[in-house]
Protein backbone atom coordinates (compact mmCIF):
# COMPACT_ATOMS: atom_id res chain seq x y z
CA UNK A 1 0.00 0.00 0.00
CA UNK A 2 1.42 3.65 -0.41
CA UNK A 3 -0.04 5.94 2.06
CA UNK A 4 -0.62 8.99 0.06
CA UNK A 5 1.11 11.96 1.98
CA UNK A 6 0.08 13.55 5.32
CA UNK A 7 -0.86 17.33 4.89
CA UNK A 8 -1.19 18.15 8.47
CA UNK A 9 2.47 17.79 9.40
CA UNK A 10 3.59 20.81 8.10
CA UNK A 11 0.88 22.77 10.02
CA UNK A 12 1.73 24.07 13.53
CA UNK A 13 -1.17 23.40 15.50
CA UNK A 14 0.11 24.95 18.52
CA UNK A 15 -1.61 28.10 18.56
CA UNK A 16 -4.64 26.67 17.28
CA UNK A 17 -7.79 25.81 19.24
CA UNK A 18 -8.61 21.96 19.05
CA UNK A 19 -11.07 19.70 19.75
CA UNK A 20 -11.73 16.06 19.55
CA UNK A 21 -14.43 13.19 18.76
CA UNK A 22 -13.65 9.86 18.80
CA UNK A 23 -14.37 7.70 15.55
CA UNK A 24 -14.99 3.81 15.28
CA UNK A 25 -14.65 2.33 11.82
CA UNK A 26 -14.05 -0.85 12.05
CA UNK A 27 -10.05 -2.05 12.18
CA UNK A 28 -8.39 0.99 14.02
CA UNK A 29 -5.08 0.88 11.16
CA UNK A 30 -6.94 2.40 8.58
CA UNK A 31 -9.21 4.76 9.95
CA UNK A 32 -6.01 6.43 11.84
CA UNK A 33 -3.96 6.03 8.81
CA UNK A 34 -7.01 8.17 6.53
CA UNK A 35 -8.43 10.58 9.19
CA UNK A 36 -4.72 11.59 9.82
CA UNK A 37 -4.26 12.60 6.61
CA UNK A 38 -7.49 15.15 6.34
CA UNK A 39 -6.87 18.27 6.58
CA UNK A 40 -6.90 20.05 9.59
CA UNK A 41 -6.55 16.68 11.93
CA UNK A 42 -4.03 17.90 14.03
CA UNK A 43 -3.16 14.26 15.69
CA UNK A 44 -5.18 10.73 16.11
CA UNK A 45 -4.60 7.77 18.12
CA UNK A 46 -6.18 4.17 17.97
CA UNK A 47 -8.02 3.16 20.92
CA UNK A 48 -10.57 1.19 22.69
CA UNK A 49 -14.01 2.82 23.00
CA UNK A 50 -17.34 2.52 24.72
CA UNK A 51 -17.03 -0.71 26.13
CA UNK A 52 -17.41 -2.12 30.13
CA UNK A 53 -13.96 -3.06 31.15
CA UNK A 54 -11.12 -1.01 32.32
CA UNK A 55 -7.81 -0.89 30.38
CA UNK A 56 -8.73 -3.35 28.41
CA UNK A 57 -5.58 -4.90 26.06
CA UNK A 58 -5.83 -6.09 22.11
CA UNK A 59 -6.57 -9.73 23.17
CA UNK A 60 -9.45 -9.35 25.55
CA UNK A 61 -11.05 -6.49 22.66
CA UNK A 62 -10.49 -8.97 20.28
CA UNK A 63 -12.53 -12.03 21.72
CA UNK A 64 -15.32 -9.54 21.77
CA UNK A 65 -16.43 -9.45 25.08
CA UNK A 66 -15.47 -6.45 26.68
CA UNK A 67 -17.96 -4.46 24.87
CA UNK A 68 -15.38 -2.18 23.64
CA UNK A 69 -15.04 -0.93 19.57
CA UNK A 70 -11.75 -0.35 18.03
CA UNK A 71 -11.60 3.31 17.80
CA UNK A 72 -9.61 6.45 16.98
CA UNK A 73 -9.48 9.84 18.93
CA UNK A 74 -9.07 12.46 16.28
CA UNK A 75 -7.99 16.05 17.52
CA UNK A 76 -9.10 18.40 14.88
CA UNK A 77 -9.19 22.18 14.22
CA UNK A 78 -12.55 22.99 14.00
CA UNK A 79 -11.66 26.36 12.27
CA UNK A 80 -9.91 24.58 9.64
CA UNK A 81 -12.23 21.67 8.83
CA UNK A 82 -16.15 21.40 10.30
CA UNK A 83 -16.80 18.45 12.43
CA UNK A 84 -19.85 18.06 9.56
CA UNK A 85 -16.84 18.19 6.96
CA UNK A 86 -14.81 15.24 9.13
CA UNK A 87 -17.47 13.02 9.37
CA UNK A 88 -18.27 13.27 5.28
CA UNK A 89 -14.62 12.38 5.59
CA UNK A 90 -15.54 9.27 7.72
CA UNK A 91 -17.85 8.04 6.05
CA UNK A 92 -16.01 7.93 2.81
CA UNK A 93 -14.03 4.78 4.93
CA UNK A 94 -17.12 2.78 5.95
CA UNK A 95 -19.86 1.00 5.17
CA UNK A 96 -22.08 2.60 7.59
CA UNK A 97 -24.86 -0.43 6.99
CA UNK A 98 -22.67 -2.96 7.81
CA UNK A 99 -23.40 -4.16 11.50
CA UNK A 100 -20.80 -5.49 13.57
CA UNK A 101 -18.08 -5.72 10.31
CA UNK A 102 -15.97 -3.93 8.12
CA UNK A 103 -14.25 -5.50 5.38
CA UNK A 104 -13.07 -8.57 6.82
CA UNK A 105 -13.00 -8.00 10.41
CA UNK A 106 -16.51 -9.34 11.92
CA UNK A 107 -17.34 -8.69 15.85
CA UNK A 108 -18.94 -6.41 17.81
CA UNK A 109 -15.06 -4.44 18.54
CA UNK A 110 -15.48 -3.22 14.37
CA UNK A 111 -18.95 -1.54 14.92
CA UNK A 112 -18.92 1.61 13.75
CA UNK A 113 -20.04 4.94 16.01
CA UNK A 114 -19.59 7.82 16.52
CA UNK A 115 -18.71 8.89 20.00
CA UNK A 116 -19.02 12.66 20.94
CA UNK A 117 -17.40 14.59 23.84
CA UNK A 118 -19.47 17.55 23.52
CA UNK A 119 -22.68 18.09 23.59
CA UNK A 120 -23.65 20.52 20.58
CA UNK A 121 -21.54 17.37 18.52
CA UNK A 122 -24.77 15.02 18.57
CA UNK A 123 -26.88 17.26 16.36
CA UNK A 124 -24.40 17.54 13.79
CA UNK A 125 -23.62 13.81 13.62
CA UNK A 126 -27.05 12.72 13.57
CA UNK A 127 -27.62 15.37 10.75
CA UNK A 128 -24.94 13.77 8.35
CA UNK A 129 -26.16 10.40 9.20
CA UNK A 130 -29.97 11.52 7.93
CA UNK A 131 -28.17 13.03 5.27
CA UNK A 132 -26.38 9.95 4.26
CA UNK A 133 -29.86 7.96 4.85
CA UNK A 134 -30.82 9.26 1.80
CA UNK A 135 -28.17 7.31 -0.34
CA UNK A 136 -29.01 4.21 1.39
CA UNK A 137 -32.13 1.51 1.02
CA UNK A 138 -30.78 -0.45 3.76
CA UNK A 139 -30.42 1.48 7.46
CA UNK A 140 -27.29 2.80 8.95
CA UNK A 141 -25.91 1.11 11.70
CA UNK A 142 -23.21 3.69 12.43
CA UNK A 143 -24.11 4.41 16.20
CA UNK A 144 -23.83 7.91 17.82
CA UNK A 145 -23.41 7.85 21.31
CA UNK A 146 -21.38 10.11 24.24
CA UNK A 147 -17.91 9.11 24.86
CA UNK A 148 -18.01 7.12 28.19
CA UNK A 149 -14.55 5.98 27.95
CA UNK A 150 -11.65 5.28 25.64
CA UNK A 151 -8.02 3.41 26.48
CA UNK A 152 -5.00 4.16 24.44
CA UNK A 153 -4.43 0.89 22.34
CA UNK A 154 -0.98 -0.67 22.26
CA UNK A 155 2.04 1.19 21.58
CA UNK A 156 2.61 -0.80 18.26
CA UNK A 157 -1.16 -0.62 17.21
CA UNK A 158 0.10 3.62 17.02
CA UNK A 159 0.00 4.62 13.23
CA UNK A 160 0.55 1.13 12.21
CA UNK A 161 -0.10 1.40 8.76
CA UNK A 162 3.01 3.93 8.62
CA UNK A 163 5.57 1.70 9.50
CA UNK A 164 3.76 -1.64 8.20
CA UNK A 165 2.46 -0.06 4.83
CA UNK A 166 1.67 -3.68 3.57
CA UNK A 167 -0.02 -4.22 6.54
CA UNK A 168 -3.98 -5.08 5.99
CA UNK A 169 -6.49 -2.31 5.56
CA UNK A 170 -9.89 -2.44 4.18
CA UNK A 171 -9.91 1.43 3.99
CA UNK A 172 -9.39 2.85 0.52
CA UNK A 173 -6.89 5.33 0.88
CA UNK A 174 -7.06 6.50 -2.75
CA UNK A 175 -10.10 8.15 -1.55
CA UNK A 176 -8.08 10.86 0.40
CA UNK A 177 -6.95 12.28 -2.94
CA UNK A 178 -11.17 12.79 -3.80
Amino acid sequence: MNLPPNPNVKIDFSSIALTKIVLAGGCFWGTQAFMARVPGVAATRCGYANGERPDPTYEQVCQDNTGHAEAVEVTYAPDMISLRLLLMEFFKTINPTAQGRQGNDVGSQYRTGIYYMREEDEPVARGVLGQLQEDYSRPIMTEVLPLSCFYEAEAYHQDYLERNPDGYCHVDLSLLRQ
